[in-house]
């Protein structure tokens, strides 16, 4: 069991083992549970929240405020690990919440320990994308290709936003924008028509603080034209993505969008435009497929309906326009993504898993994306109907969609689906 000091200094408890959660639920941890904290994970103290371990002598769980040693008595706050990109956990840490006062930061917070000589984690990797590899994100690097970059668009708005993403939020797509590589984002929208519990670009007062800083204009389509087709034209395995962290709903701005896409495939058929939405009107989906879209990631927490809506909170929408915001994707022939929500002890449930099967048939999609949902677990788990349905595992129900559709590819990153 790992427990941080007040000043967030992180030790081996010399006792207590790791403990780890399914929602609200313990659970014990095997050898295959576990592995090595990778170089650029993240860890995390939770002020005001006693750590949580299991007594060996017993076996149970059991709540560790502090610990003496040498006559020095320190409290034992909890710890957890944020996971990097491709990787997809399995357990939530464990964690006495009844003292906690306030809401965490929206990150995906996951069971860690220390065995032997290192860190371990509840997690296994679903895709090794060297694309996305931290290590491939030298600011050094990025700071020349900025002021290559803005010379050339000096004038566009767009790219003095994207230059703050890149550069205060280290948005890693930014960041592709200026290195002429890979994906890149084309962030439109102001707005929002649903209030996501883990909004990354808007929190309401006493929350926690957003991640991002949303764009405070709307781009011109001029300005999307030029950066997208740049783009499309000089970068290896070139994405340009509508829809990303520091924006609203993008199909708010569907005519932006349709009209942006019209002028870049005027200009050049090459790489791949894609759209990430929560597919919440069809007909406006439609349309911006019309224009020259290629592929679409739509999000969900959840494949049943009230799920769906405790997170999303849909203003004027519901999850059957999302349904068929899918169908519609896949019957007009672009490469059609869910990007799927990771909840330990909830996407696991045998509700949840029957209902992402019969999803996944009736839509037809071709990418399950599996991403880890950052958001801090209490609350998550408060806004949840009540889970009554036994929970698998994370990779059990990997292993049963696996089964049902062979064909279906899974991961964790969009992929280009045209040169």
């Amino acid at each position: 069991m790992l427990y941080a000091d007040m000043k967030g200094r992180i030790y081996e408890h010399p006792y207590f083992r790791m403990a780890a959660m399914w929602g609200k639920e313990p659970t014990l941890l095997q050898d295959g549970d576990l592995i090595p904290l990778s170089e650029f994970a993240k860890l995390f103290y939770f002020p005001g929240c006693p750590a949580v371990g299991i007594d060996p002598e017993t076996g149970q769980q059991k709540t560790v405020n502090e610990i003496d040693i040498d006559g020095v008595t320190t409290k034992c706050h909890a710890v957890a690990a944020f996971l990097e990109p491709g990787i997809v956990r399995t357990h939530l840490p464990a964690v006495d919440y009844r003292q906690k006062s306030y809401t965490l930061p929206m990150w995906a917070y996951t069971a860690v320990g220390f065995k032997n000589d290192g860190f371990v984690a509840a997690g296994f990797r679903i895709e090794d994308n060297p694309r996305w590899h931290p290590s491939n994100y030298d600011d050094r690097k990025l700071v020349r290709a900025i002021g290559r970059y803005k010379g050339k668009f000096n004038e566009n708005r767009l790219v003095d936003h994207l230059v703050n993403c890149a550069t205060v939020n280290h948005c890693f797509a930014a960041k592709n924008l200026f290195l002429k590589r890979w994906e890149a984002p084309m962030p439109v929208s102001r707005r929002c028509n649903a209030s996501c519990l883990g909004c990354l670009s808007l929190q309401p007062k006493g929350s926690c603080e957003a991640s991002h800083h949303r764009i405070t204009f709307r781009p011109t389509i001029e300005e999307l034209t030029e950066v997208g087709v740049s783009h499309l034209i000089s970068s290896p395995q070139a994405i340009i993505s509508f829809g990303q962290g520091c924006e609203g709903e993008p199909l708010t701005e569907y005519g932006l969008i349709s009209g942006a896409i019209s002028k870049i495939r005027a200009r050049t058929k090459k790489g791949t435009i894609n759209l990430n939405t929560n597919g919440s009107f069809p007909d406006r989906v439609q349309m911006i497929i019309e224009s020259g879209l290629d592929s679409i990631r739509i999000s969900l927490n959840s494949a049943r309906p009230a799920l769906y809506c405790a997170y999303y909170r849909p203003n004027k929408y519901d999850f059957e326009d999302v349904v068929e915001s899918l169908t519609i994707s896949r019957k007009m022939g672009v490469y059609t993504m869910i990007n799927y929500l990771i909840f330990p002890g909830i996407t696991d449930s045998d509700e949840e898993i029957t209902a992402m099967i019969e999803l996944i048939g009736k839509t037809g999609v071709n990418f399950l994306h599996l991403k880890n949902l950052c958001i801090d677990p209490q609350l998550y788990i408060e806004k949840m109907p009540a889970e009554k349905a036994k929970c698998v595992g994370i990779k059990k129900m990997i292993d049963i969609l696996k089964g049902q559709f062979p064909d279906l590819e899974l991961g964790y990153f969009n992929q280009p689906v045209r040169e």
